[in-house]
């Protein structure tokens, strides 16, 4: 299956819009990092630091997204996600499980259950359909369905336990941000201030090398960019169904309607700032799924976000 352009892509397709050099007299120097978050591509720009003098900071920033992924990761071995999901509970589940989870319900709420993690049992039967050009027989998706739902998710801080076997989660849809926020707490710790993180969603603090606010351009899947916006202690997320594909015709998109098990998407390209990278990728997510009014209404409850592309 050769997969579509990748929803943690979009960002940083236009990443030169958010660097664009000014003037090159009388700059700080520019640190760069590149590595990889959950799989796929990420980066980071500190301002006033050189690669050499970052050398200590990028390998503290490597070791947390490593960290966050022994806990977020559904491919790595041991990870705290897999072994929730394999043994349908998990004792003493790691503190940023838990703010997740809260994060998530909070979500689920305020977008009519458009956003589930519990969703993971419906995409692993629809993308193993996809990647054979089958599409699921309708028996075979109501008992995926029936193993999905917020409501049989119960969480504490002794236990994160499922209420029926074979349920499972999935926090692609809001782990990306996540990441990234708590990259921009870490430096933040470290007493920067100028720089620009890309870990699927992007985080923006203080100022661009020439002293300009940081500029992102928002793309589509097809690599077009549709609109820059201004970045400035702000955080932007970008969802299209088609984004990444489950089928290699290109039909069957990756964001699952959760209620009604199948592949949704009333707009192409939702994008979102927030103060929070986890927030706007969550509700990016979501309100691929949703109508204006529905939209418009979930965010009467988050004065903070702001719509910048709805497509």
């Amino acid at each position: 299956m050769k997969p579509g352009l990748n929803r943690r892509r979009f960002l940083t397709i236009s990443a030169a819009a958010a660097a664009l050099p000014g003037s090159a007299w009388a700059q700080p120097p520019v640190a760069r990092w590149r590595g990889q978050a959950l799989g796929a591509a990420a980066s980071m720009t500190l301002v006033g630091m050189t690669d050499q003098t970052a050398h200590e900071i990028f390998a503290a920033v490597g070791a947390e997204v490593s960290r966050l992924e022994q806990i977020f990761s559904l491919h790595r071995p041991g990870s705290a996600l897999r072994r929730l999901n394999g043994a349908g509970r998990l004792a003493s589940p790691p503190a940023e499980m838990l703010e997740l989870l809260g994060l998530s319900q909070s979500l689920h709420q305020v977008t009519g259950g458009a956003f589930d993690p519990t969703i993971q049992p419906l995409w692993q039967v629809h993308a193993l359909s996809a990647a054979r050009g089958e599409v699921p027989e309708a028996a075979t998706l109501a008992e995926a369905r029936s193993r999905c739902g917020w409501n049989q998710l119960h969480y504490d801080a002794a236990e994160v336990s499922f209420s029926r076997k074979g349920m499972a989660l999935t926090f692609n849809g809001i782990a990306q941000g996540f990441i990234a926020d708590r990259v921009a707490a870490l430096l933040r710790r470290r007493g920067l201030r100028d720089l620009l993180i890309d870990m699927g969603e992007i985080a923006a603090l203080g100022r661009r090398p020439d002293g300009g606010p940081w500029r992102a351009g928002i793309a589509t899947p097809e690599g077009e960019i549709v609109r820059q916006v201004q970045l400035a202690e702000r955080a932007l997320a970008t969802s299209a169904p088609l984004g990444t594909l489950l089928d290699p015709g290109g039909r069957v998109g990756h964001i699952l309607d959760p209620r009604s098990g199948e592949p949704g998407g009333q707009w192409r390209l939702v994008s979102l700032a927030a103060e929070r990278a986890a927030l706007a990728d969550g509700l990016s997510t979501a309100f691929c799924l949703m109508d204006r009014p529905a939209i418009t209404a979930a965010l009467a409850g988050y004065p903070d976000v702001s719509l910048e592309a709805l497509l």
